[in-house]
C-alpha cells in the first residue's frame, strides 16, 4: 500500500532538524510500490501517528566522518557504554548510527529531545517508549529499518542476501514443513533469496508479537512462494491469530530482503528514508 498518488516530477522534501534532515524523495508511482523506498510521499503529516498508518524508514548506517560524532551525542550513557564494547570499528560505527538515527525518529514523534526518551522492556526483552507508540529496529550490513505505528504491534527485519553454507540445515531446523516443501520447490539458483524471504518474515511476526525466540519459529507458517501472497497463514494453537496480522515483504535496496508485520488491517503504509 502506498500514499500520495500525485504524477509527475516533484521536488524533494526536507523538514529540518538540528544539522540534519528528513528526506523524502517523490517519484512518480510504481506498479510495485514496494519494490523499491523510492515512491510518492505523503508528507502532510510526516511526524503524526495515527491507526490509519505505519510508517517504515529507511537508515544506512554508513553515515559520513562528520556526523558520527553529532550521533553519538544523542545516545545516552548505557548506549555509548555498549558502543564502546565493539571490538571492531565498523560494527561500532554502525551501532552508534542506528541507535542515533533511531533516536531521533522518535524524537519527532514524540517530541521530545532524543536524547531524553527512556526505553522500557517488555517481558521479552521488547523496547518500548511510550503506551501508544509502537516501534522496531533492524539492521544488516550498512543498512537499517524502523518501522512505527500508532496502538498497534509491529515488527520488521532486514537481511542482506549472502551465501549460506549452512541455509539448508537451518531452514530443516527453524521453518515449519510446509515452508521446507515450499522452499524445495523453487530453482536452486533462487533458493538464498527466497530462504531470506522467508526467514525476514518469520522475525518479523516473532518480534511483532513481543515473544522474540520463545516462539518456536516451526509452529507457524508464512507464504513466500512464487505466486503467493506474503501473508501470515497460521500459527500452532491459535486458529484466529493468522487473521489478526498483515505480513509484507519489500527490498530495500539490491541484494536485500525485508518483511514488515503489522497487528490489524485498515491502514496504509508510508515510506520514508532518513539521511544525515
Amino acid at each position: 500500500m502506498c500514499c500520495g498518488s500525485q504524477k509527475g516530477s516533484t521536488p524533494t522534501f526536507s523538514i529540518q532538524v538540528p544539522r540534519f534532515e528528513f528526506l523524502l524523495k517523490p517519484t512518480n508511482s510504481s506498479s510495485n510500490p514496494l519494490s523499491n523506498f523510492e515512491a510518492n510521499w505523503n508528507t502532510s503529516q510526516v511526524f503524526e501517528l495515527s491507526r490509519s498508518h505505519v510508517d517504515l524508514w529507511l537508515l544506512r548506517l554508513n553515515s559520513p566522518e562528520r556526523y558520527r560524532g553529532l550521533l553519538r551525542k544523542v545516545l545516552n550513557a548505557e548506549e555509548n557504554a555498549r558502543a564502546d564494547r565493539f571490538h571492531f570499528d565498523r560494527d561500532r560505527e554502525r551501532f552508534i548510527a542506528a541507535r542515533g538515527q533511531l533516536r531521533m525518529i522518535l524524537g519527532r514523534y514524540l517530541s521530545r529531545d532524543p536524547q531524553a526518551i527512556t526505553f522500557s522492556y517488555g517481558p521479552r526483552s521488547k523496547p518500548h517508549v511510550a503506551e501508544s507508540v509502537g516501534f522496531n529496529l533492524s539492521h544488516s550490513d550498512h543498512l537499517a529499518v524502523v518501522t512505527v505505528a500508532h496502538d498497534r504491534n509491529v515488527g520488521v527485519d532486514i537481511e542482506a542476501i549472502r551465501t549460506m553454507k549452512e541455509r539448508d540445515r537451518i531452514a530443516g531446523r527453524f521453518f515449519s514443513a510446509r515452508e521446507n516443501e515450499a522452499l524445495l520447490k523453487i530453482p536452486e539458483s533462487e533458493r538464498t533469496e527466497a530462504f531470506f524471504r522467508c526467514w525476514t518474515l518469520k522475525e518479523a511476526y516473532v518480534k511483532g508479537t513481543g515473544d522474540g525466540l520463545a516462539q518456536p519459529t516451526e509452529s507457524f507458517d508464512v507464504a513466500f512462494g512464487h505466486g503467493e501472497q506474503t501473508e501470515l497463514l497460521r500459527v500452532d494453537g491459535k486458529p484466529e491469530e493468522a487473521s489478526r496480522w498483515k505480513l509484507i515483504g519489500f527490498s530495500p535496496a539490491p541484494n536485500f530482503v525485508g518483511a514488515l508485520a503489522v497487528e490489524g488491517h485498515e491502514w496504509e503504509l508510508r515510506r520514508f528514508e532518513f539521511r544525515p
